[in-house]
């Protein structure tokens, strides 16, 4: 009887090394102060003194792409999945007031691809420099019999830091502002239904994007934005009381998470241009108003409760953020809640 090999089986150790080589440089170029030692050990260390925090608390979050992955495993649009999970989880942190130290990925696939695996684990260094955070380690996973040919899967997991007594939300009231912080798209939220909308059209991925430039697919691909170190500038700066990821729920869902009780925010969906690529998404599938605004960011991929808006606009428009006064925040009876006043039309 021949001997039996794990290769044979499926499994090809001298890839998943390979892949450890290629990736190392790209690790590196996101090393920042703390972390010690770097790829290759059974599990990463971070020193928060040395990356300036003298009494830290630590903050975690951990997250996916969601079935946005399926259009970059169906188009080998591969290159910036990885700035989608990584901004999934570090948005979520910068909004409880805490800078992402470090972070790690999960990458499993049937049969390990080079070319591909390097393609996004480039795109995750790439969203760990966009939010100043090391890409400290990970896992690669190749698992023949789980999944089809091409597929794989991602998760990441991040850790931060902000100093005790600082965390958010903090001392939001009545009579406070809501800033919205322009998205870059879709995000990451919402892809079965972008999914299910594109099937009814009968148009391929690479058909030209009717709602902006290039085609289907790289329209509805552009990455997550990262909100790191605007946030982090208007906390630092004393002028951020909470802020709201907006994520699967959309403003309906998460903006009352950072509300204390007995408030409400009050939003104007006529105070920003909705984007080309929601009115497209809600016209061709039909898709009501409440059910656009409970699954999809619309336009606002974060929204901030603010005291001095004007302040706070100069500060996040010094950090490259498109910026909207949307509404304010009201006494109310009760549990934390929203209320959003539509202009005639929208969101079509």
């Amino acid at each position: 009887m021949a001997s039996m090999t794990y290769r044979a089986a499926g499994v090809d150790i001298d890839a998943g090394d390979a892949l450890v080589d290629r990736i190392k440089p790209l690790a590196r170029a996101t090393s920042r102060a703390g972390v010690l030692g770097g790829l290759g050990g059974f599990g990463a260390v971070f020193d928060p003194k040395a990356a300036g925090y003298t009494d830290p608390i630590l903050v975690s979050s951990t997250d996916g792409v969601g079935t946005k992955l399926r259009i970059a495993i169906d188009t080998g649009l591969h290159d910036t999945v990885g700035i989608d999970l990584v901004a999934m989880c570090v948005n979520d942190l910068v909004v409880q007031g805490a800078e992402p130290l470090f972070f790690l990925d999960y990458f499993a696939t049937g049969k390990l691809s080079l070319d591909q695996a390097s393609r996004v684990i480039a795109g995750i260094a790439e969203g760990c420099s966009r939010a100043g955070c090391a890409l400290v380690g990970g896992e690669t996973a190749e698992m023949p019999g789980m999944y089809g040919d091409g597929d794989y899967d991602l998760a990441g997991f991040s850790v931060g830091a902000a100093e005790r007594g600082t965390l958010l939300p903090q001392g939001v009231a009545p009579g406070d502002a809501l800033l919205g912080l322009a998205s870059s798209g879709v995000h990451s939220n919402g892809f079965s239904l972008v999914r299910r909308i594109v099937a009814t059209t009968n148009a391929g991925w690479a058909t030209p994007a009717p709602f902006g430039t290039g085609s289907l697919a790289q329209a509805l691909m552009e990455p997550t934005r990262i909100y790191v170190k605007s946030l982090l500038a208007l906390h630092r700066a004393g002028l951020l009381k909470a802020a709201a990821h907006i994520t699967g729920g959309g403003l309906v869902g998460n903006v009352p998470r950072v509300l204390p009780d007995n408030t409400r925010a009050v939003i104007d969906a006529g105070a920003w241009t909705l984007p080309p690529v929601f009115a497209w998404l809600a016209r061709t599938g039909g898709v009501a108003a409440d059910e656009m605004l409970r699954v999809f960011n619309c336009g606002l991929g974060m929204v901030a409760v603010v005291s001095d808006p004007v302040a706070a606009r100069a500060v996040l428009e010094a950090h490259g953020e498109t910026v909207f006064d949307v509404g304010h925040i009201e006494a109310h009876d009760g549990a934390p809640d929203v209320r959003i006043a539509l202009p005639a039309g929208w969101p079509g």
